[in-house]
């Protein structure tokens, strides 16, 4: 007997109430969805996390009281007992601070914009413990902040050393990763399987000490992989 397996619940933490309200009409739609539960304030939604336990919050950045940046470094960041799993929402006129929220512990990153195929689908992506960035996102981090974030030609970061782990096939496929390409995208400009590719994922993750590829999208820019560096 085929056994549904128990609908993602989403917790939508957004201070403008018709985006709010988009958003929860948008997940309630879906079969294999359930809201348990919104936030006008990025306290109140760091609350209702610790007490729903959601399978994903959908975080906006910029709210009231606490910003996403620190909800979300309080709900997964590295002193949280049992990280959760953050998707944030951004827009072109905040991405100052999309550097912040990868570090702060964020799952993935979507433009509030993006269209509702585009925003279920990356509920769905968190929510199977996979990570998501937006190419438009990963482009404009790597166009802004690439200088900041990248090392010096004078000096070569711990992030460069621990690269020298990976073997030739892992540093494309953790450059591809860095674009924001999915493991199908990446599948397919290599020329592999996306169970192969997969692999090499998890093989980079483990050797690089990571939790997720977006940790390991700021390795890579820090790193000096990314955004042009050597």
């Amino acid at each position: 007997m085929n056994m549904q397996p128990p609908p993602i619940r989403v917790l939508v933490c957004e201070d403008q109430a018709l985006v709010r309200a988009g958003f929860v009409t948008i997940f309630s739609a879906q079969p294999d969805m359930d809201v348990v539960g919104q936030a006008a304030d990025g306290r109140a939604g760091v609350r209702a996390a610790e007490e729903l336990k959601p399978d994903v919050v959908v975080m906006d950045i910029r709210m009231p009281l606490l910003d996403g940046i620190e909800a979300t470094r309080h709900l997964a960041g590295p002193d949280s007992p049992s990280p959760a799993k953050i998707l944030i929402v951004t827009t072109f006129n905040v991405d100052e601070y999309v550097y912040d929220a990868l570090r702060a512990g964020a799952s993935g990153f979507i433009l509030k914009d993006a269209p509702p195929p585009e925003l279920i689908n990356a509920v769905r992506t968190v929510a199977r413990g996979e990570s998501l960035l937006a190419p438009a996102v990963t482009r404009t981090l790597i166009g802004r902040f690439a200088e900041r974030i990248r090392p010096t030609a004078a000096t070569r970061s711990p992030e460069h050393e621990k690269l020298q782990l990976l073997t030739p096939r892992e540093h494309e496929v953790l450059l591809l990763i860095s674009r924001g390409l999915t493991n199908a995208e990446i599948a397919t400009e290599l020329v592999l399987s996306p169970e192969t590719v997969k692999t090499y994922v998890s093989r980079i993750l483990t050797k690089l000490d990571l939790r997720d590829r977006v940790q390991a999208v700021v390795l890579a820019y820090q790193a000096g992989l990314a955004g042009g560096g050597s």
